[in-house]
């Protein structure tokens, strides 16, 4: 049984254990707020950029030639994977939820035949698990996911389309976390590359009216295609910010509660041993008294 000492001292570091958890609890709460309200702001434009793309997109001719060279469709010999992980853990499952997702990506493209994959990571989790696999990565961006700016994901973009546009890459694939719910986050995989517009998009265009667009189709693709694609990277991101916040705020609860709950436990048990010695001291005296009467009679 151990010593009233030892469980003393336990209960202090688990106490101050419960505390810093809840105060990185009340941190992830903060945060939480302010990143489900830049996702929620950044949607709807991300929506109406899709919807956009979609009118344009129509607009190639059959078996023509595409009007813009993220639009360019060839054989996927070579895949390029995007996997947006948070920087840091203590978040539950989210951070192997999301590299096991992407793995799977990986592995499944790689595993067809005369395929290879090339990565590219957003977030310190994915990049530390992949390079101590040995992989060489395309590149690799860590920093940005708590308070990232548009203008941090111009260089992402860049590497993406540039792999495109050169030939390097043949496919872009996105994997991120998406923001449900406080207690719900997904692994996403959007195609990024060749840009394809969402099927529901195509449906609601056909009940629309044309559009007549100035100057004309190529030179507003031209301008709207690659910030199409930066648009996807950033509510990735937004997405991945949110979903760490709010996995790592239950996480946090949830160590808190764990650690009130052993305390319980061993202040229970202390209880116990206290009594224990308690008793022990008394019987040892009782003992002592009697043996002292017994000697005083002879």
């Amino acid at each position: 049984m151990p010593s009233l000492r030892d469980i003393r001292r336990r209960i202090r570091s688990i106490r101050n254990t419960a505390k810093i958890t809840k105060a990185m609890e009340l941190v992830a709460a903060s945060r939480l707020r302010r990143a489900q309200m830049r996702v929620t702001a950044a949607r709807p434009y991300a929506d109406a950029m899709r919807a956009l793309i979609a009118e344009l997109g129509g607009l190639a001719p059959s078996g023509g030639e595409a009007l813009h060279p993220l639009l360019v469709h060839r054989e996927a010999r070579t895949i390029g994977v995007l996997l947006v992980t948070p920087d840091r853990g203590l978040a539950g499952a989210l951070n192997t939820t999301i590299i096991r997702r992407g793995t799977e990506v990986i592995v499944e493209n790689e595993s067809a035949d005369g395929r290879a994959v090339q990565v590219v990571t957003v977030g310190r989790k994915g990049q530390d698990f992949l390079a101590r696999r040995g992989r060489t990565l395309l590149g690799t961006f860590t920093g940005i996911i708590d308070r990232v700016r548009y203008d941090d994901v111009i260089p992402i973009a860049r590497v993406i389309m540039d792999g495109f546009v050169n030939g390097s890459i043949d496919r872009a694939l996105l994997v991120y976390p998406r923001f449900i719910s406080t207690l719900t986050q997904r692994p996403e995989v959007v195609q990024l590359l060749p840009i394809e517009p969402p099927e529901s998009a195509r449906r609601e265009r056909a009940q629309r009216l044309d559009y007549i667009f100035e100057p004309d189709p190529q030179s507003i693709l031209q301008q709207l295609l690659p910030r199409y694609i930066e648009v996807q990277i950033y509510q990735a991101i937004l997405e991945t910010a949110a979903s760490f916040f709010s996995a790592q705020m239950v996480a946090m609860r949830n160590a808190t509660d764990n650690a009130n709950d052993l305390v319980e436990d061993l202040s229970l048990t202390y209880n116990k041993v206290r009594q224990a010695n308690i008793t022990n001291q008394v019987t040892e005296i009782a003992s002592a008294a009697e043996a002292m009467a017994a000697s005083g009679k002879r």
